[in-house]
């Protein structure tokens, strides 16, 4: 049996090795060589102990880590490219991964050959080998017989990894997976996302500091408690579990498995993320250039209406309904009264690769429209091509009917530098043609004649002017135009030429804008981010469109890829920040609009789905590719795939990415404060002379208890309604920027001081250390779970905040308290954890104590922090 047409991946992370990774932290290390210690001195509990805290802490980072890996897992195989294929006689979207040798592929212009396999059926199509020869050249492939594919000669086959450049085609598959010549090369291919997000290099760093920092305290608690006479053993222990708690080692992996979570929300709300920094980039936003058609609009092409010399043309239905007709002044048309008409539809038809399937024709036209429930075409194929089909297939005219007359001979693909496409064909009377469809402004330039009623006519400047006009009224209603123009070629066939040809008519096209694209673009405006629409369309299609979203703006600027060629680098740079729509723009345009937006310090996102608009995606800070019409090229060099193609859609990535952003702060803040608060309750009591103020097995609780599961659940918060309603923060700033480290240093004394004066307050009243220590491990596992809840926002203190909107941080919460009172009320957990069952009036005492840091710090934020905090959030770009 062959396998999956795959290539052996690189080695995944088994379990076991995720786990035993658990134990590689240095801290860690020492503890369990400090519990053979122990062991060897008869501390039987307490190593027993330590060895189960420190398993405990193990297993939740291993469940986290298998989870995220998990995760990061399943999207790959969302990421994974597909290809269309012929089973059946029908064609069907597959993964690449489950082709076949002996399937047959349909190739186009920007996929990634998913396996090896021979040609036999090409046009014109070019293939980018250079992964595999390094040659930068694309290589012409040619087509051979299906009956001759065995021994098809190079020429001929094309290689699994390698991109068709241009023009399209059909092969057979001879080999896949390993079998293949990519996977003789294998492991070529890299993994979605292998290094650390920008974030978390910066927590990697913060935490190493952070460790440097405690490690030194942790010196000076041991050698004081060492010179002041306490046991030299107890004291290096006491020193490695406070660096334990004080190194804030989770911080890097909670990160990951944030934003593993965040992804695997967006990917329910339709944006695939390939790569897991986008998501913190996201957040920074402030230009999103997004493509018209099918992204801001339904790509839902209908033909409403067409144009000849002589007459105009209504054409009913929408979408891809089969009822409809093509009337004139409410009349239905017989085509045979209308040559200029018939002569359109037939160009319509023939210069065109999309299929509609379902047809039955057979009946009669009255028979057919009568019956208006006859349902919808199946399609396959690009939108505007699809809508020509259904506009012809309203009058009986088909590719099945015109296969009587016509044969199809060769074909010039679109492509979007020449914005039209044609193709040759052979009739039975009227011999060779070449028959051409495309952009108006385009065609009209290679017309040298008309038709008329009377057929041919010379194509004057007067003429040029008036269809020109009829085509620019159009648009002004956000109509797409597409022309149709002909040649008859004789005998001599010149495969390249396209020009003296002789102008038919034009369709009007209809895409209307997508309905959630109105609210997507007002939450764009208000977020402080502006919407900017690229698109290779006519320039009054593109403003109508982008008025009725309110894209365009009074006073905002429109440029055309003619415009932006005239214009150099420094000059698009000046005018970038004023435009709303460009318009006639190829993929390279797109290029030069994202390095000039880059340069005026916006951080763009760009979509694109074409193989051309890879480079422009690449370049800008968030690339966004399109699921359904983007091709595989693009989709590689994206890092978000929209899986709708919708506006919409990236507008809620955006907020979702803000939104992981705050919380990625919130637990900084949480984690941060509860070391701090450790660090000082345990230096604060060394210096003032008490006895150690928590052993070390306490310390290790504390860790496990308030630092896990609390940190994770705010990690999933709900987004703030009001995140979309500030400007984009800068790339550039820090973590703690916004007084976030003032806060965390504030909360984190006032966690500390307030845990010591109950262990004081105790111990002094009663004289009994386990009794007080028991105290001070009470209130500062409820200090910190109290100030979970204030990590909630930094905008509002404690007694504003809904506490209920994230039921998991409540329910860790509660698991957190009640390992804590286990640990204070259970016999046998006061054996392990050297504690006492408290009575209430400590509890109360702790309980007390502990709402005062929240109380104070309430007051504090009032007074001292608002005004300052809102002055730092005014750094929108100039507008």
């Amino acid at each position: 049996a062959m396998g999956k047409n795959e290539l052996a991946s690189a080695k995944r992370q088994r379990a076991g090795v995720i786990f035993l990774s658990q134990f590689r932290d240095v801290m860690v290390l020492i503890l369990l060589a400090s519990t053979i210690i122990s062991v060897l001195l008869g501390e039987w509990v307490e190593a027993i102990a330590i060895v189960c805290v420190v398993f405990l802490n193990a297993c939740l980072g291993f469940f986290q880590e298998y989870r995220t890996e998990k995760t990061l897992e399943a999207l790959k195989q969302m990421a994974a490219p597909h290809s269309k294929v012929l089973r059946e006689g029908k064609i069907t979207s597959i993964a690449s991964s489950m082709i076949v040798p002996g399937d047959i592929v349909l190739l186009e212009s920007g996929d990634i050959i998913p396996a090896d396999g021979v040609l036999i059926e090409g046009i014109d199509l070019h293939a980018d080998e250079s992964m595999l020869t390094g040659e930068s050249e694309a290589v012409y492939k040619e087509s051979t017989d299906p009956a001759r594919a065995e021994s098809a000669p190079k020429r001929c086959q094309v290689f699994m990894g390698t991109t068709v450049t241009r023009g399209r085609g059909r092969m057979v598959v001879a080999q896949t997976g390993m079998g293949t010549q990519m996977g003789s090369i294998a492991s070529m291919l890299e993994d979605i996302e292998e290094d650390p997000t920008p974030l978390q290099k910066k927590l990697a760093e913060l935490s190493k500091y952070i460790g440097a920092g405690c490690l030194i305290i942790c010196a000076i608690v041991t050698l004081t408690g060492i010179l002041r006479g306490e046991p030299v053993f107890d004291m290096l222990v006491t020193g490695i579990s406070l660096a334990v708690a004080a190194v804030p080692e989770g911080l890097p992996a909670i990160v990951t498995i944030a934003l593993a979570l965040a992804v695997r929300r967006m990917v329910k709300r339709n944006a695939l993320v390939r790569k897991l920094h986008a998501v913190e980039t996201l957040g920074c936003a402030s230009v999103i250039c997004s493509d018209k058609t099918g992204t801001l609009t339904e790509n839902k092409m209908t033909v409403v209406g067409v144009q000849t010399m002589q007459n105009s043309y209504q054409v009913s239905g929408t979408g891809y309904e089969q009822a409809g007709l093509i009337t004139q002044n409410g009349a239905a048309v017989v085509l045979s009264q209308h040559p200029a008409l018939e002569r359109l539809l037939d160009i319509a038809v023939l210069c065109n690769n999309a299929q509609i399937y379902g047809e039955d024709l057979s009946r009669p036209l009255r028979d057919r429209t009568k019956n208006n429930r006859r349902g919808v075409w199946e399609i396959s194929g690009e939108a505007t091509e699809v809508s020509l089909l259904v506009m012809a297939a309203k009058r009986s005219v088909t590719a099945n009917t015109l296969a009587r007359e016509y044969t199809r001979v060769y074909e010039i693909p679109f492509d979007s530098s020449r914005k039209c496409m044609s193709v040759g064909v052979r009739h039975k009377t009227l011999g060779n043609m070449l028959y051409t469809k495309g952009a108006l402004d385009v065609i009209i330039q290679n017309c040298a004649y008309v038709m008329g009623e009377q057929g041919r006519e010379a194509m004057t400047d007067a003429r040029r002017k008036a269809i020109l006009q009829q085509g620019e009224d159009l648009a002004e209603q956000g109509l797409r135009v597409l022309a149709f123009a002909y040649k008859e070629q004789g005998d001599v066939i010149n495969r390249k030429d396209e020009t003296g040809l002789c102008y038919v008519g034009m369709c009007s096209i209809m895409d209307p804008p997508r309905k959630e694209a109105f609210d997507a673009v007002k939450r764009c405006r208000r977020a402080g981010i502006r919407p900017i629409m690229i698109t290779g369309d006519h320039k009054k299609t593109a403003q109508a469109i982008a008025r009725q979203l309110d894209i365009l703006r009074e006073g905002d600027l429109t440029f055309t890829g003619r415009e932006l060629d005239q214009m150099d680098d420094r000059r698009l740079r000046e005018v970038v920040s004023k435009a709303s729509v460009f318009a006639r723009v190829t993929p390279g345009h797109k290029l030069r609009i994202v390095k000039a937006l880059k340069a005026r310090g916006f951080i763009t996102a760009m979509t694109g789905d074409g193989v051309n608009d890879a480079p422009a995606i690449k370049e800008a800070d968030i690339g966004v590719a399109m699921g359904q019409n983007g091709t595989d090229v693009t989709k590689e060099a994206s890092s978000i795939v929209l899986l709708d193609d919708n506006f919409a859609t990236l507008v809620r990535a955006v907020e979702e990415g803000r939104g992981i952003y705050r919380n990625i702060r919130k637990f900084i803040r949480y984690l941060l404060s509860c070391n701090i608060g450790e660090v000082v309750t345990m230096f604060v009591g060394m210096l003032m002379g008490f006895p150690v103020v928590l052993l070390p097995i306490q310390i290790l609780l504390v860790n496990l208890v308030t630092d896990g599961l609390p940190a994770l659940a705010l990690g999933v918060e709900p987004i703030d309604p009001d995140v979309m309603k500030e400007p984009p923060r800068k790339k550039d700033e820090g973590v703690f920027s916004r007084g976030l480290l003032s806060m965390i240093l504030f909360r984190g004394a006032l966690l500390g001081l307030t845990t010591l004066w109950v262990f004081t307050s105790v111990y002094s009243s009663s004289a009994d250390i386990v009794m007080a220590r028991t105290a001070a491990l009470f209130t500062l596992v409820i200090t910190q779970l109290i100030h979970v809840f204030e990590c909630k926002s930094e905008e509002k203190s404690l007694f504003k905040i809904p506490i209920f909107n994230n039921i998991k941080l409540v329910l860790a919460a509660v698991f957190s308290l009640a390992i804590l009172l286990c640990a204070i009320y259970v016999p046998f957990c006061n054996v392990i954890f050297v504690t006492a069952p408290l009575p209430s009036k400590y509890i109360l005492r702790a309980v007390l104590c502990s709402f005062v840091a929240p109380v104070l710090s309430a007051l504090l934020f009032n007074v001292l922090l608002k005004p300052k905090r809102q002055v730092q959030w005014v750094q929108t770009p100039e507008k």
